[in-house]
């Protein structure tokens, strides 16, 4: 588990109520991804089809939007390779994880009781973010290719359609990731939309979604939380 963020000593010497999920940092930048992947999803769209084209007049017309959208897709590629300097350690896949996988039916309905214990991040969120990763890599890739398309010669046209298949199709693939990341830090596991924005979670939060990191962060103590 990454201790940058949240420490044994941290998380001990707060209220004994609270534990501290996210740091500052973490939490600017998750933000800061989340609105430049809308800004994105909503000119990509906008982009793709004559009937969506409102969203790009929402956010200035079709020419900023143009403009715009390479550069908000670099801010949006620096902030998950900003993410996996902080969390890869977090974000690696191990036994409790396949174990957990396998409990998957559980979590969707709602029996917590029946899941195993799980760290800092449970298996899901583990394939979202490796998902959006992979994602953003070929999203950069094909959007070079479609961001100096003018510069390509017609002997290279073949180029500029791969790109424009891939850069589609991925994109609906990341669309797919965010409403289900959505769906899961909001629904189904309530309380974490609001860690993300002040950084604590409760005690009962913490054993309920994520037992093995709470037992980790509070140094190994095994007190059930108060509900």
């Amino acid at each position: 588990m990454s201790t940058k963020a949240i420490s044994r000593s941290t998380a001990a010497g707060r209220d004994e109520e609270l534990i501290p999920r996210y740091s500052l940092g973490e939490r600017a930048n998750h933000w800061l991804g989340s609105l430049a992947y809308i800004y994105l999803l909503m000119t990509g769209l906008a982009f793709w089809s004559p009937y969506l084209y409102w969203m790009a007049a929402v956010v200035g017309g079709a020419p900023t939007a143009r403009f715009w959208h390479p550069w908000l897709g670099l801010i949006f590629t620096v902030s998950l390779f900003w993410m996996l300097k902080q969390w890869h350690g977090d974000m690696r896949i191990d036994d409790n994880d396949r174990a957990w996988a396998k409990a998957m039916p559980d979590y969707i309905q709602n029996r917590d009781d029946e899941l195993p214990p799980t760290g800092r991040f449970n298996f899901g969120q583990k394939l979202f973010f490796w998902g959006m990763l992979l994602s953003v890599i070929l999203l950069l890739l094909s959007g070079v290719v479609l961001w100096y398309t003018e510069t390509l010669p017609w002997s290279l046209r073949y180029v500029r359609y791969a790109a424009i298949l891939i850069h589609a199709s991925v994109a609906l693939v990341t669309i797919g990731l965010f409403l289900v990341h959505v769906y899961m830090s909001t629904i189904l596991e309530k309380g974490s939309f609001s860690a993300m924005v002040h950084g604590y979670v409760t005690r009962a939060w913490a054993w309920t979604f994520h037992r093995t990191w709470y037992y980790e962060v509070t140094s190994g103590s095994r007190p059930r939380p108060r509900q």
